[in-house]
C-alpha cells in the first residue's frame, strides 16, 4: 500500500475516495451516495491542493550573479531586518540572497555577517547592491554573529535566517501578520527539505531538556502540520522576533556559544516575558540543514548540541518540570501545542462553507470563539473530509486543526486513532451525532459530549408535514424526534439556537441540560441611503428545503401583488444548490443569481429582504444576516420565531399572502419606516446575535462544565 499508493499522492486520494463511497453506500444508502457525489463534483477543483513549487538550489551559480543582485533601498527604519550569519559556502549564501530578492516585497534590509570565511564569501557578496555586509575578524560562531547583526540592524522586527536556506513565494507576509499581535513575541516558519519532506513544524522540548523536531521527515501537507500553533520553540534557521523583546532579553545568551540551544533559550525567554511563540505553516522555507555545522553530534560545532543541553536544562528547570511532558511517543500529540489541556473535537457534516449556509456560518464563528477562549480545537467532517479551500485554510489560520483526506479517510478512522486525547466532543446535527455518538463513547473515555442541534429537525419536519399534508413526512418527523431526544439524553449538554427550542426540549424532558448558543454575526453599517436602493432580496441555500418552499410561495402568491403596485421592482434570489423548481421561476423580474461569495453588493443595493418561510426551525440566518447589514426584513411568524422580533419595530411579520404583500409595499415606499427598522435591526443583532454575546454564552457554558470537562 505505502509503495503503490503513498500518502499525499493522487492515486492514494482516489483510492481513499473509492473506499469512502463504498462505506456511504453500505451505511447510508444510494440516495446519500448520489447526494455526496454531486457535492464532490461541485467542489472538486478546490478540493485537491497542488504541491508548492519550491525554489531550486543552483549548484553552478556564477559569481557574476552577485553583480546582478539588487536589493531595494531600505528606509531609515525598515519593517524587517533579515540577518544572515555565513561561514564559507558562498554559493549557498548567494542562492539564499537571490531567493530573498525574488520572493520578498516591502520595506526590508538584509544584513550578512561573514564569520571570517576562508573562501571567497566576502569578495562575492561585496558586489551585491544594497546589502549590508559585516565581516568578523575572527570566527565567532552563530550566536555572536547574530547578536552583532542585530545591533547593526534598524528594523522593527528582526528575522534570523540561515545562509543554507531558500525562501519561497509570499513567505514574509504571513509572519508579519502574526508578529503584529500584542501577545506574540516570535513566529517561526515551516522548514522543509528540498524534496518537500518536512524538516520541522515547530519544536517540542521535553521535561529533560531534550528537543524534538515535530514532523521531521514526514509529509509536509498533512493536516497536523498546517495550522497556526503556539509551540515551545521554532528553529533559529528562520525566526522572526520583535526587536524590543530581543533587546530586552539581551540577545542570544552567550553561555551557549558558539551555538545550539540558543534559539530554544530565546523562545523560552520570550515566553517568560508573557509572550507567545507561534508556528506559521504558510511561511515555507527550504533548509539544507547541517551544511555549516554537520550532523555528527560528537564532532565539530555540532557536539555543542549535547554540551549545551544540560546548561539549558539547568537554566529552565522549573519551567521544564512544571509545563513540559516527558519524552514519549504517546505524548507527541499533547506536546506539539502549548496549553492544549483543553482539547475539543468538533464533528459536523463537512467543513463550514461560511459563505453558503447559515448553519455553516454559525459553526465557523463558533469555532473561532472557542479557539479564542483558549480551547484547542480540532475539526473533522462526517460527510466529507475533503480539503476544501479557502475554507480549510481560513480555519487553519485561526489556529484550528482541520482533519482532511487523504491522510484521514473518515471520522471513524480519526476518532479511533486520537479520540483518547480529547476532553470534549461536539457533535453537530442529529444525523451526524447519531452515527458517531457510540464511537465517541468507546474511543474518548472521560470526554464530555455536547449535542449541537443546529436546529431541531423534528420540529421543522412536523411543520413541513402540516404544510404539505404528508403523512409520510409526519412519520419521519416522529422518528427524528426520538433520535434527537435520545441524543440529548445521552449527551452531557445540548446546544439549541433559540429559546423556543430550549423550552420545547425541556418540556419533553426537564432533566436535560440545554443551552442556547445562537447565530453569530458582525454588524456592517449600511452605506447607501433609502433613496438610492431598489428591489427585493432573498438569501438562502437551497439544499435546505424550507427555502425552496419559501421562494416558490413568494413568487407565486405574493410577488404578483407587489408588482401590481411597484412596477419596476425586481426580486433577486441568491443561494447555492439551486434546484429546477427555483430555476423555473426565473423571468425578467425574478432573477436567480445562484451562489455568490460576497453578499455586500446585494445587501448594499437592495431596499429590503424577505424570508417568507412557511415551515422550519431554529434561528433563521438569512434574517440575521440581512439585519446585520441594516436591511429591513419582511418575514413570517415561523421566520421570526425565537429572534426577539417585534412587528413594526425591528421587522414586519405576516403569514397571510395578502398581508405580507401589503406590508412589503408599505416598507418599500416609506422611508421613515425603513430607517426605523434598519436602525432597530442592527440593535437587535448587537443585543442577541453578536460575537460578544456568543462569547459570553460559550464562556458561561464551558465554565459551568469546567469542573468535570477537563478533569
Amino acid at each position: 500500500m505505502e509503495k503503490l499508493l503513498p500518502p499525499g499522492t493522487r492515486r492514494r486520494y482516489y483510492y481513499e475516495l473509492m473506499l469512502t463511497g463504498i462505506r456511504v453506500i453500505l451505511n447510508e444508502g444510494w440516495h446519500s451516495f448520489f447526494r455526496k457525489v454531486r457535492f464532490w463534483f461541485a467542489h472538486r477543483p478546490a478540493a485537491i491542493k497542488p504541491h508548492r513549487d519550491l525554489p531550486k538550489f543552483n549548484a553552478s551559480i556564477s559569481k557574476k550573479e552577485a553583480d546582478k543582485l539588487v536589493f531595494p533601498t531600505p528606509s531609515e527604519k525598515p519593517k524587517v531586518s533579515v540577518i544572515i550569519p555565513a561561514y564559507n559556502n558562498w554559493k549557498y549564501t548567494l542562492n539564499c540572497l537571490k531567493s530573498i530578492a525574488e520572493n520578498t516585497n516591502g520595506d526590508y534590509e538584509v544584513i550578512v555577517i561573514d564569520d571570517a570565511s576562508t573562501d571567497e564569501t566576502a569578495k562575492v557578496l561585496s558586489k551585491v547592491k544594497n546589502l549590508n555586509l559585516l565581516r568578523n575578524k575572527r570566527n565567532a560562531g552563530f550566536i555572536e554573529s547574530c547578536n552583532r547583526g542585530a545591533r547593526a540592524s534598524k528594523g522593527e522586527y528582526i528575522l534570523f535566517l540561515n545562509n543554507d536556506t531558500l525562501v519561497t513565494k509570499d513567505w514574509l507576509p504571513p509572519l508579519l501578520e502574526f508578529i503584529k499581535r500584542k501577545d506574540v513575541g516570535a513566529v517561526g516558519c515551516k522548514l522543509v527539505y528540498p524534496d518537500e519532506r518536512l524538516q520541522e513544524a515547530g519544536g517540542i522540548i521535553w521535561n529533560d531538556g531534550s528537543g524534538w523536531n515535530y514532523g521531521r521527515g514526514d509529509n509536509s501537507d498533512k493536516p497536523e502540520y498546517n495550522y497556526i500553533r503556539e509551540v515551545d520553540y521554532c528553529s533559529g534557521a528562520a525566526l522572526l522576533v520583535k526587536r524590543e523583546l530581543f533587546k530586552k532579553i539581551g540577545g542570544f545568551d552567550e553561555r551557549f556559544k558558539p551555538g545550539y540551544y540558543e534559539d530554544t533559550d530565546l523562545c523560552f525567554s520570550i515566553r517568560n516575558l508573557g509572550y507567545k511563540v507561534m508556528y506559521q505553516p504558510m511561511s515555507v522555507v527550504v533548509h539544507f540543514e547541517g551544511l555549516t555545522c554537520g550532523t555528527d553530534i560528537h564532532t565539530g560545532i555540532k557536539k555543542y548540541q549535547e554540551i549545551n543541553k544540560p546548561k539549558f536544562a539547568e537554566k529552565w528547570k522549573s519551567s521544564l518540570r512544571n509545563y513540559h511532558y516527558s519524552p514519549s511517543q504517546d505524548n507527541i500529540f499533547l506536546a506539539r501545542e502549548r496549553h492544549s489541556d483543553q482539547r475539543v473535537l468538533v464533528v459536523d457534516h463537512l467543513i463550514p462553507l461560511y459563505d453558503e449556509y447559515s448553519g455553516s456560518l454559525r459553526m465557523f464563528n463558533m469555532l473561532q470563539l472557542l479557539q479564542e477562549l483558549g480551547h484547542k480545537i480540532t475539526f473533522v467532517g462526517h460527510d466529507s473530509t475533503e480539503r476544501l479551500e479557502p475554507y480549510t485554510q481560513k480555519l487553519q489560520q485561526k489556529g484550528i486543526e482541520v482533519v482532511y483526506a487523504p491522510y484521514v479517510s473518515s471520522v471513524k478512522d480519526y476518532i479511533e486513532r486520537f479520540g483518547r486525547y480529547f476532553n470534549v466532543v461536539i457533535l453537530s446535527r442529529s444525523y451526524v451525532a447519531i452515527n458517531v455518538i457510540d464511537l465517541v463513547k468507546k474511543n474518548c473515555p472521560g470526554a464530555k459530549i455536547i449535542f449541537d442541534t443546529v436546529d431541531l429537525a423534528f420540529l421543522r419536519e412536523f411543520r413541513r408535514a402540516e404544510i404539505e399534508n404528508d403523512e409520510q413526512v409526519a412519520k419521519q418527523a416522529e422518528a427524528l424526534k426520538k433520535i434527537e431526544l435520545y441524543l440529548a439524553r445521552n449527551s452531557n449538554a445540548t446546544f439549541v439556537v433559540s429559546p423556543v427550542e430550549k423550552e420545547l426540549l425541556l418540556k419533553e424532558d426537564p432533566s436535560l441540560t440545554v443551552e442556547v448558543v445562537s447565530n453569530i454575526h458582525c454588524v456592517v453599517l449600511p452605506q447607501k441611503p433609502f433613496s438610492e436602493r431598489k428591489h427585493i432580496l432573498f438569501v438562502g441555500g437551497f439544499a435546505h428545503l424550507p427555502n425552496v418552499d419559501a421562494v416558490t410561495f413568494f413568487v407565486r402568491e405574493i410577488f404578483p401583488q407587489v408588482k401590481q403596485r411597484i412596477k419596476d421592482v425586481r426580486f433577486y434570489i441568491v443561494g447555492g444548490d439551486t434546484p429546477k423548481e427555483v430555476l423555473s421561476l426565473q423571468n425578467e423580474n425574478v432573477i436567480v443569481i445562484g451562489h455568490v461569495r460576497n453578499l455586500l453588493p446585494y445587501f448594499e443595493n437592495c431596499k429590503l429582504s424577505v424570508a417568507p418561510l412557511r415551515y422550519g426551525a431554529g434561528i433563521k440566518g438569512k434574517i440575521n444576516q440581512s439585519m446585520s447589514y441594516g436591511v429591513p426584513v419582511v418575514t413570517t411568524s415561523v421566520g421570526a420565531e425565537g429572534m426577539e422580533l417585534i412587528d413594526g419595530e425591528n421587522a414586519l411579520i405576516a403569514d397571510d399572502p395578502d398581508e405580507f404583500a401589503e406590508k412589503l409595499v408599505l416598507l418599500y415606499n416609506d422611508e421613515n419606516l425603513w430607517s426605523k427598522l434598519s436602525k432597530n435591526s442592527i440593535e437587535n443583532v448587537k443585543k442577541n446575535f453578536s460575537f460578544e454575546v456568543a462569547k459570553k454564552k460559550l464562556t458561561n457554558v464551558f465554565s459551568y462544565f469546567e469542573k468535570t470537562l477537563y478533569k
